[in-house]
């Protein structure tokens, strides 16, 4: 294995997407290991530390056998937080090179602009509820297209009024309706903000934006992994 390109991988798994405009479509993740981040409510803290030591070639190889050779098309690259990995970059390119659609699940901390252009970057923009606010990289805004999409995980009213503010003012629904972002994501803290309630708001606000729950707690229960 040495000198041949390798990441640390917590899991590779095949399931239905969860989250994001791909939801309820199967997909094969890459959950690689390592974040710098610490967000209060985080649901993959597993992958924080461990992982093991896995080749390009290898995890191309798993994922080949996870989708049955592309009759599932759809592979997300997550963490942790993926971007730390600068061969996670290299990993996307060939993912696409074989002919897979690919999403990239990031905390939007790190710089995504090196992503190959084919890739759908699925951004996190951190509420004041995750303790990791100052950690938005608001550069990276100007790096998304039609094809990407951003998410914010709010954990009750203060952390929705600051997603209000920050999609009026950075043009995030002038973007949306134009068609320069592919969606805006909310996405309540499991089991911390009434579901109604959100609703309400966001309807309340007339924003332009998708509510989201995760799929796949509804469907496995929130304490599963490798779904």
């Amino acid at each position: 294995m040495s000198g041949e390109p390798f990441l640390r991988v917590t899991e590779i798994f095949h399931s239905l997407q969860g989250e994001s405009t791909w939801a309820g479509l199967p997909c094969t993740f890459v959950r690689l290991t390592g974040c710098p981040l610490r967000c209060t409510w985080c649901d993959t803290a597993y992958a924080f530390h461990g992982g093991e030591r896995m080749t390009l070639d290898a995890i191309l190889e798993e994922v080949r056998t996870m989708s049955g050779g592309r009759s599932s098309p759809l592979v997300e690259i997550t963490g942790g937080e993926p971007l730390v990995h600068p061969n996670a970059f290299v990993l996307a390119e060939r993912l696409l090179d074989e002919g897979y659609t690919v999403l990239v699940e990031t905390s939007g901390a790190l710089d995504v602009a090196p992503l190959d252009p084919r890739v759908h970057k699925i951004m996190d923009l951190k509420c004041p509820g995750s303790g990791e606010a100052s950690r938005n990289r608001w550069e990276n805004l100007d790096h998304l297209t039609e094809r990407d999409e951003v998410k914010f995980v709010v954990a009750d009213r203060t952390d929705f009024e600051w997603m209000r503010d920050v999609i009026r003012e950075r043009g995030l629904d002038r973007r949306v309706r134009e068609g320069s972002l592919r969606s805006l994501l909310v996405s309540p803290v499991w089991g911390s903000v009434d579901l109604q309630a959100l609703a309400g708001w966001i309807l309340e606000e007339r924003l332009p934006v998708r509510f989201q729950v995760q799929l796949h707690k509804l469907v496995w229960g929130a304490e599963a992994t490798g779904v």
